[in-house]
Protein backbone atom coordinates (compact mmCIF):
# COMPACT_ATOMS: atom_id res chain seq x y z
CA UNK A 1 0.00 0.00 0.00
CA UNK A 2 3.08 2.29 1.24
CA UNK A 3 4.85 1.86 -2.44
CA UNK A 4 1.23 2.53 -4.07
CA UNK A 5 1.07 5.78 -2.41
CA UNK A 6 4.31 7.11 -3.12
CA UNK A 7 4.76 5.89 -6.13
CA UNK A 8 1.37 7.19 -7.83
CA UNK A 9 0.93 10.56 -9.61
CA UNK A 10 -0.16 13.53 -7.13
CA UNK A 11 2.03 11.11 -4.35
CA UNK A 12 3.80 14.37 -3.48
CA UNK A 13 0.80 17.03 -2.79
CA UNK A 14 3.94 18.97 -0.77
CA UNK A 15 5.08 19.58 -4.06
CA UNK A 16 3.32 22.46 -4.18
CA UNK A 17 4.78 24.31 -1.63
CA UNK A 18 8.13 24.44 -3.81
CA UNK A 19 6.55 24.35 -6.92
CA UNK A 20 3.28 26.09 -7.70
CA UNK A 21 -0.07 25.51 -6.35
CA UNK A 22 -0.57 22.62 -8.59
CA UNK A 23 3.10 21.12 -7.99
CA UNK A 24 4.40 22.04 -10.93
CA UNK A 25 7.24 24.51 -11.28
CA UNK A 26 5.83 26.63 -13.77
CA UNK A 27 1.66 27.46 -13.82
CA UNK A 28 -0.21 28.36 -16.87
CA UNK A 29 1.56 30.95 -19.57
CA UNK A 30 4.81 31.42 -16.66
CA UNK A 31 7.16 29.08 -19.43
CA UNK A 32 6.55 32.11 -21.79
CA UNK A 33 6.88 34.61 -19.42
CA UNK A 34 10.40 33.02 -18.30
CA UNK A 35 11.53 32.86 -21.85
CA UNK A 36 10.87 36.50 -22.42
CA UNK A 37 12.43 37.18 -19.23
CA UNK A 38 15.84 35.54 -20.11
CA UNK A 39 15.43 36.87 -23.36
CA UNK A 40 15.47 40.25 -22.23
CA UNK A 41 19.20 39.11 -20.83
CA UNK A 42 20.41 38.84 -24.25
CA UNK A 43 20.10 36.32 -27.24
CA UNK A 44 19.72 32.94 -26.61
CA UNK A 45 19.27 29.33 -28.56
CA UNK A 46 16.77 26.77 -27.18
CA UNK A 47 19.31 24.91 -25.89
CA UNK A 48 20.43 27.71 -23.95
CA UNK A 49 17.13 28.56 -22.76
CA UNK A 50 16.67 25.09 -21.26
CA UNK A 51 19.84 25.18 -19.87
CA UNK A 52 19.36 28.35 -17.82
CA UNK A 53 15.91 27.18 -16.62
CA UNK A 54 17.49 23.95 -14.73
CA UNK A 55 20.46 25.87 -13.55
CA UNK A 56 18.47 28.46 -12.24
CA UNK A 57 15.95 26.62 -10.20
CA UNK A 58 18.79 24.00 -9.34
CA UNK A 59 17.89 21.17 -11.21
CA UNK A 60 14.59 20.98 -10.09
CA UNK A 61 12.84 21.88 -13.55
CA UNK A 62 14.29 20.53 -16.36
CA UNK A 63 12.60 22.10 -19.23
CA UNK A 64 12.07 19.89 -22.48
CA UNK A 65 12.97 20.61 -26.14
CA UNK A 66 8.68 19.61 -26.39
CA UNK A 67 8.45 22.06 -24.15
CA UNK A 68 10.13 25.08 -25.00
CA UNK A 69 10.41 25.14 -28.95
CA UNK A 70 6.94 25.16 -29.44
CA UNK A 71 6.59 28.15 -27.16
CA UNK A 72 9.06 29.91 -28.80
CA UNK A 73 7.69 29.02 -31.87
CA UNK A 74 4.21 30.71 -30.71
CA UNK A 75 6.01 33.76 -29.19
CA UNK A 76 7.94 34.18 -32.91
CA UNK A 77 4.01 33.83 -34.47
CA UNK A 78 3.04 36.29 -31.73
CA UNK A 79 6.05 39.24 -32.93
CA UNK A 80 7.04 38.86 -29.32
CA UNK A 81 11.15 36.84 -30.47
CA UNK A 82 13.00 37.04 -33.78
CA UNK A 83 14.71 34.07 -34.59
CA UNK A 84 17.64 34.39 -36.81
CA UNK A 85 20.42 31.56 -37.49
CA UNK A 86 24.04 31.92 -36.02
CA UNK A 87 26.88 29.65 -35.98
CA UNK A 88 24.52 27.34 -37.28
CA UNK A 89 22.28 27.35 -34.67
CA UNK A 90 18.85 29.31 -34.08
CA UNK A 91 19.09 32.15 -31.90
CA UNK A 92 16.32 34.16 -30.78
CA UNK A 93 16.17 37.58 -29.62
CA UNK A 94 13.03 40.06 -27.70
CA UNK A 95 11.58 42.44 -29.95
CA UNK A 96 9.81 45.93 -28.84
CA UNK A 97 6.55 43.95 -28.38
CA UNK A 98 8.21 41.16 -26.52
CA UNK A 99 9.52 43.92 -24.02
CA UNK A 100 5.81 45.46 -23.59
CA UNK A 101 4.24 41.94 -23.12
CA UNK A 102 7.12 41.15 -20.67
CA UNK A 103 6.44 44.75 -19.11
CA UNK A 104 2.81 43.98 -18.23
CA UNK A 105 3.41 41.78 -15.18
CA UNK A 106 6.63 42.01 -13.91
CA UNK A 107 5.50 41.04 -10.34
CA UNK A 108 4.83 37.46 -11.86
CA UNK A 109 7.93 37.34 -13.87
CA UNK A 110 9.91 37.91 -10.14
CA UNK A 111 7.60 35.18 -8.26
CA UNK A 112 8.98 33.23 -11.18
CA UNK A 113 12.67 33.45 -10.61
CA UNK A 114 12.04 33.62 -6.48
CA UNK A 115 10.37 30.51 -6.16
CA UNK A 116 13.23 29.59 -8.63
CA UNK A 117 15.89 30.71 -6.34
CA UNK A 118 13.94 29.10 -3.50
CA UNK A 119 14.05 25.87 -5.69
CA UNK A 120 17.88 25.60 -6.48
CA UNK A 121 18.92 25.02 -2.73
CA UNK A 122 16.86 21.36 -3.19
CA UNK A 123 18.00 20.83 -6.83
CA UNK A 124 21.48 19.15 -4.70
CA UNK A 125 19.21 16.65 -3.22
CA UNK A 126 18.14 14.94 -6.00
CA UNK A 127 19.50 11.20 -7.53
CA UNK A 128 18.77 8.03 -6.99
CA UNK A 129 20.12 8.02 -3.26
CA UNK A 130 17.34 11.00 -2.54
CA UNK A 131 14.46 9.26 -4.82
CA UNK A 132 14.37 6.43 -2.08
CA UNK A 133 13.42 9.09 0.79
CA UNK A 134 10.30 10.88 -0.93
CA UNK A 135 8.10 8.15 -0.31
CA UNK A 136 9.14 7.81 2.95
CA UNK A 137 8.78 11.66 3.68
CA UNK A 138 5.40 12.02 2.01
CA UNK A 139 4.25 9.53 4.65
CA UNK A 140 5.39 11.17 7.17
CA UNK A 141 4.21 14.26 6.49
CA UNK A 142 0.74 12.94 5.77
CA UNK A 143 1.02 10.87 9.24
CA UNK A 144 1.91 14.02 10.67
CA UNK A 145 -0.86 16.58 9.13
CA UNK A 146 -3.70 13.62 10.40
CA UNK A 147 -2.26 13.78 14.07
CA UNK A 148 -2.10 17.44 13.99
CA UNK A 149 -5.37 17.32 12.59
CA UNK A 150 -6.71 15.31 15.52
CA UNK A 151 -5.65 18.00 17.60
CA UNK A 152 -2.12 16.46 18.56
CA UNK A 153 -0.07 19.47 17.62
CA UNK A 154 2.33 20.35 20.25
CA UNK A 155 3.38 16.29 20.60
CA UNK A 156 3.54 16.03 16.63
CA UNK A 157 5.52 19.31 16.86
CA UNK A 158 8.09 17.73 19.33
CA UNK A 159 8.50 14.50 17.66
CA UNK A 160 9.07 16.42 14.19
CA UNK A 161 11.86 18.51 16.35
CA UNK A 162 13.62 15.37 17.58
CA UNK A 163 14.19 14.10 14.68
CA UNK A 164 15.41 16.94 13.04
CA UNK A 165 17.59 17.67 15.76
CA UNK A 166 18.82 13.90 15.22
CA UNK A 167 19.08 14.58 11.56
CA UNK A 168 21.31 17.56 11.77
CA UNK A 169 23.62 15.54 14.01
CA UNK A 170 24.59 12.97 11.63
Amino acid sequence: MRNQFWASPGAFPWAAVAFGRHGRFFEAGEVRLAILSLLAEGPKHGYQLMKEMKDRSGGMYSASAGSIYPTLQQLEDEGLIEAAQASGKRVYSLTEAGRKELEKDPEIVRQIWERAERCGDWGQFTGPDALMLYGPLAALMRASLQAAGRGDTKRVRGIIDRALHELEEL
